[in-house]
């Protein structure tokens, strides 16, 4: 997947310059990534293996599609272009990324400067532990 999400970064910097967490708020429950959709929203077509990759901070519409407003690269892009504030990312890509820092800020949550799309609320419930166990369909759909 590196011609698609990494394609300017050596694989053996992804942790050393901050683009993977050696412990990920994500398993702290406090952190998650999102962008914005218009509505109605319709679903995305599957990867096909063997699929020509296609990097993610090329324009939007040569990129693999999704749903997601256009914010300048696509989402999981580790690549400089996806910094929040990367001078690059102007106009209606700006507006966008703006719009949802300033609504997630407005909410107790931070933005991760590298990444655009990831947020942590604050202060966090529970800052020094790492949930780590199994979840199955039948967990998320069952009723209390």
């Amino acid at each position: 997947m590196k011609a698609e999400f990494y394609p300017r970064v050596d694989k053996t910097r992804l942790f050393a310059d901050g683009y993977i967490a050696e412990k990920s708020g994500h398993s702290r429950g406090s952190t998650l990534d999102l962008s914005f959709v218009r509505l109605p929203a319709q679903p995305t077509r599957p990867y096909v293996p063997g699929e020509t990759l296609t990097s993610c901070y090329g324009p939007k519409a040569e990129r693999f599609p999704d749903m997601a407003v256009d914010t300048g690269t696509g989402f999981d892009c580790f690549d400089t272009l996806a910094h929040t504030d990367d001078p690059r990312i102007t106009g209606v890509q700006r507006a966008h990324r703006e719009l949802l820092t300033t609504t997630l800020e407005h909410e107790g949550f931070t933005n991760l400067p590298e990444e655009w799309w990831h947020f942590t609320h604050q202060p966090e419930q529970y800052p020094d532990t790492y949930f780590d166990f199994p979840v199955s369909r039948s967990s998320l759909t069952s009723s209390p």
